[in-house]
C-alpha cells in the first residue's frame, strides 16, 4: 500500500483531451485572468493614489482586491500552463502550497466581506457612531483579523490534509489542488478529522453569511424610510449585486465541500469550483465600482494621468 511518502507529484484534471479544446480553455482562462488583473489592479492603484479614497470603505475594498488577485493567481495560471503544454503534473510541494494559499486567501476574503457589510451597516444605520466604531485603528485591526483568521484556517486544513496517508493514486479530480479531491485519495478513517474541520469552517462561513444578510436587511429597512426614490434605487442597485456575488460564492463553495459522493461528477465539480474560485475575483471589480461615482472618477483621473504622461 502506497502512502503520502511515496507520492512525489499529483495529476490535475484536464479541461479537455483534444488540443483544440485545451487551447480554447487556455485563451478563455487567459481572458478571465487578465480581466481580473486589470480590474483589481486599477482599483488598488486608484485607492492608493487618491487621498480622497483613504476611508474605511475603500481601505477594505483595497484589501478585497489584493485577496482577489491572490486567489485567482493561485489557481488559474497553473491550469493555463498545463493546458498550453498539454500536461497535468503538479509537484507534491506545489500542490500543498496551492491548497494552503487558496484556503488562506478565500477564507480571508469571506471574513473581509463580512466586515465590509458591517461597515456599510454602520455608515447607513448608525452614521453618528461611524467615526468611533470604524476609526483607522479599528479598521486595521479588523483587516488584520480577517487575514490572520484566513492564515490560521489554511494552516489547519493544509496540515490536516497532507498528514493523511494517500493510497488511492495521485490523480486529483479538479483543475487545482482542492481539499475534497485530496481527501478522496486517502485510505485512512482519519480523513474524517479533516471532514469535521471542513464542516466547522463552513459553519463559521455560514454564520458570516447570515451576518452579511442581516446587515443588508437593516440597510434596506433604513433606506426604505428615506422618501427619495433615487436613494432607494442607488442602494438597491449597489447592495443587491453584492448579495448576489456573496450568495453565489457561499452556495457553490458549500456545495463543493459538502455534496454527497452520489451526485459527484467531474463536470459538475468543475463548474461548481469555477463558480466559487474564478468568477468572484473577476466580477468583484465590476460589482464594487459599477455604482460608485467616487471610484469611477478616481479611475478616470488615473487613466487620464497615465495617458498624458505617455504623450
Amino acid at each position: 500500500m502506497s502512502n503520502t511518502s511515496s507520492i512525489t507529484h499529483f495529476l490535475l484534471l484536464a479541461f479537455a483531451d483534444t488540443r483544440e479544446l485545451q487551447l480554447l480553455h487556455f485563451w478563455l482562462f487567459l481572458g478571465i485572468y487578465l480581466a481580473a488583473l486589470l480590474g483589481n489592479g486599477l482599483i488598488i492603484t486608484a485607492i492608493a493614489c487618491d487621498h480622497r479614497l483613504h476611508t474605511p470603505m475603500y481601505f477594505f475594498l483595497l484589501n478585497l482586491s489584493i485577496l482577489d488577485l491572490g486567489t485567482i493567481s493561485t489557481t488559474v495560471p497553473k491550469s493555463m500552463v498545463n493546458s498550453l503544454w498539454d500536461t497535468k503534473v503538479i509537484s507534491y510541494s506545489g500542490c500543498a502550497a496551492q491548497l494552503f494559499l487558496f484556503v488562506f486567501l478565500i477564507s480571508a476574503e469571506f471574513y473581509l466581506l463580512t466586515i465590509m457589510a458591517y461597515d456599510r451597516y454602520v455608515a447607513i444605520c448608525q452614521p453618528l457612531h461611524y467615526g468611533t466604531l470604524l476609526g483607522s485603528r479599528a479598521c486595521v485591526h479588523m483587516a488584520a483579523a480577517a487575514w490572520g483568521s484566513g492564515f490560521l484556517t489554511a494552516l489547519l486544513h493544509t496540515a490536516n490534509t497532507f498528514s493523511l496517508p494517500l493510497c488511492k493514486g495521485n490523480a486529483v479530480d479538479q483543475f487545482f489542488c482542492e481539499t475534497p479531491q485530496i481527501l478522496k485519495l486517502s485510505c485512512s478513517q482519519t480523513y474524517l478529522r479533516e471532514v469535521g474541520l471542513i464542516e466547522f469552517s463552513l459553519s463559521v462561513a455560514f454564520g458570516c453569511f447570515i451576518s452579511i444578510v442581516l446587515s443588508y436587511v437593516h440597510i434596506f429597512r433604513a433606506v426604505l424610510r428615506i422618501p427619495s426614490e433615487q436613494g432607494w434605487h442607488k442602494t438597491f442597485s449597489t447592495c443587491l449585486p453584492h448579495l448576489a456575488v456573496v450568495s453565489l460564492f457561499v452556495s457553490t463553495a458549500m456545495f463543493a465541500y459538502l455534496k454527497p459522493p452520489s451526485i459527484s461528477s467531474s463536470s459538475l465539480d468543475l463548474v461548481v469550483t469555477v463558480l466559487y474560485s474564478v468568477v468572484p475575483p473577476a466580477v468583484n471589480p465590476i460589482i464594487y465600482s459599477m455604482r460608485n461615482k467616487e471610484l469611477k472618477n478616481a479611475l478616470k483621473n488615473l487613466i487620464r494621468e497615465v495617458v498624458f504622461q505617455q504623450k
